[in-house]
Parts: structure tokens; C-alpha cells; sequence
């Protein structure tokens, strides 16, 4: 039996245990809303109340942190993440290390945010 070195195989990382992080392919295509008040679904925020003022910026770093740690899909980061505030936002949020790896790892600029 061969063993495989480190580098043959590519692990994805992980948001939590299991699910893979999803990241876009840009930053340009993160349109969601940069004010009024968002209500997530219930797949991306268990909790009872759902709904964010983004003129708090506690209640925006907040919803940012829940949608990029539990979405499974790319069309949530659309929806209700912004490209010019979460490069703004990127080293205020409080990310698990796979989430910020992803990112990082396909959009370098916001290393640099």
C-alpha cells in the first residue's frame, strides 16, 4: 500500500466539523444590502429573533459571523452579504479558522482589510 504525501490531497476547510466553508468566486458578486433591517432564514439563524438593524454595527458583524459560518450556499452570500462591507468589516469578525481561511485564501485583499 502507497501512502499519499500531504500535498496529493487538498482538504477543504471547514466551517464546522463536516461542512466545508463556502466562499464566491468574487467579492463583486456579495450585493446584499447595506442598510435597513434583514431577517435571515431559519437555516442560517436558529434563534427566535432573526432580524438585523445593519445601522448597528454589532447587529451587522453579528449577521455577517452567522451567515458565513452556516450558509451552504453561494446564493446566501449574495443575498445577504456586501462586497465593499465585508472587505470594511473582515478583521472585526469573529470567523472559526476554516471560514477565514476559505476566504482568505480565494480573496487575498482581504488579508490586508
Amino acid at each position: 500500500m502507497h501512502g499519499l504525501s500531504p500535498t496529493a490531497t487538498r482538504v477543504a476547510p471547514l466551517a464546522r466539523p463536516g461542512r466545508p466553508a463556502v466562499v464566491t468566486r468574487t467579492l463583486a458578486e456579495l450585493t446584499g444590502p447595506t442598510r435597513g433591517v434583514v431577517e435571515l432564514p431559519v437555516r442560517l439563524m436558529w434563534n427566535a429573533d432573526r432580524t438585523f438593524d445593519l445601522a448597528d454595527p454589532d447587529e451587522l458583524l453579528w449577521m455577517y459571523e452567522n451567515v458565513l459560518r452556516e450558509t451552504t450556499r453561494a446564493d446566501d452570500l449574495r443575498v445577504f452579504v456586501n462586497g465593499r462591507t465585508l472587505r470594511r468589516v473582515w478583521r472585526l469578525l469573529n470567523l472559526p479558522r476554516g471560514v477565514r481561511q476559505a476566504w482568505e485564501s480565494r480573496h487575498r485583499g482581504l488579508r490586508t482589510a
